[in-house]
């Protein structure tokens, strides 16, 4: 197949174009590398530098590619800057993601696998989470995404665009070759992992006092590589809608640090915080729809194996790309 894939600079954009090139397909990025790395982006993709926030550029590269479909990436997805300015969030996800849907109408693009997140449904009434949850969000990240989830729908019942919706859980983890490595990192395990690098010298953890075993936020984990192969299943299928994406299993703050320390063998301190604004105390995946309807199985869903291939991306890369 031929993609246009936007965001491939970023974490899950790295693997997922690395992926789809084993898997043969012609794959063209689309990204401004404001917030990601050149050297992410595979080198047998092409790579087209350019930004969602000018209609132009995306509008130029669908009518010269004609892909078959478009996976999605291209977002901010920093819920406590998303807090401070809501409207960076709703400029960029919800504007962006309008001019690249403009640009899939005028070219006739049939399919969008788009990145969506959990946090769409906000604090959950029930868990495990299914697609049948209200979507309540609690902070302007995650109703970015619902905004342009619901743009989506709408194309898709007036004029029959074919969207997917992958609302992912914590994705966590790194293949041989791409890792993780933000700036600012919000990230729990690549912030645990920094501290056994000698990077810093204590984890920060938001709130202890939440209504967990531990007092801590319990999250699902979900292998980098497993969220790819999701994209890659749902653009061979004829399905639509959305799709939770995690291990069914969650872990508490405390918990990944532990895992981090019999990994590494480093002490690891916690250092101490108030929690963070919108963050809901549990969020665990029902990811069935997926697996019965996709064929998706998560291939590493062991907590320690997901920290082992995280250390090992850090370690060889203990700055991250090209730093």
């Amino acid at each position: 197949m031929k993609i246009v894939l936007t965001g491939g600079s970023g974490y899950i954009g790295s693997v997922t174009t690395e992926l789809l090139c084993d898997d043969g397909h012609a794959v063209t990025v689309f990204d401004n590398l404001e917030r990601g790395h050149r050297a992410a982006v595979d080198p047998r993709a092409r790579l087209v530098v350019g930004d969602l926030r000018e209609p132009a550029a995306i509008r130029d590269l669908l009518a010269e590619v004609r892909p078959d479909a478009v996976v999605h990436f291209a977002a901010y997805a920093l819920v406590g800057e998303s807090m401070q300015n809501p409207h960076l969030y709703f400029e960029n996800n919800v504007g962006g993601g309008l001019n690249l849907l403009d640009a899939m109408l005028r070219a006739g693009v049939p399919k969008i696998i788009f990145s969506s997140t959990c946090a769409t449904y906000g604090q959950p009434d029930v868990l495990p989470m299914t697609e049948t949850l209200p979507q309540r969000p609690t902070n302007p990240y995650g109703e970015s995404k619902l905004m342009f989830e619901t743009a989506l729908r709408w194309e898709q019942e007036r004029r029959g665009l074919q969207p997917v919706f992958l609302r992912y859980f914590n994705a966590c983890g790194a293949t041989e070759k791409y890792g993780e490595d933000h700036e600012p990192e919000t990230h729990l395990i690549p912030n645990v992992l920094k501290v056994a690098l000698g990077q810093a010298p204590a984890v920060p953890v938001f709130g202890n006092d939440y209504p967990t075993p531990d007092g801590t936020c319990v999250r699902d984990y979900i292998h980098i590589s497993d969220l790819a192969r999701a994209h890659i299943l749902a653009l061979g299928k004829d399905v639509a809608g959305p799709f939770n994406l995690g291990t069914g299993t969650g872990f508490s703050v405390q918990q990944v640090v532990a895992t981090c320390r019999e990994v590494t063998g480093h002490p690891i301190p916690v250092a101490w915080s108030p929690r963070r604004p919108g963050d809901p105390a549990c969020l665990v995946a029902g990811a069935e729809k997926a697996k019965s309807v996709l064929g998706w199985n998560p291939r590493y869903p062991d907590l320690r194996t997901i920290v082992q291939h995280a250390w090992n991306w850090h370690r060889a890369h203990p700055r991250g790309y090209g730093k």
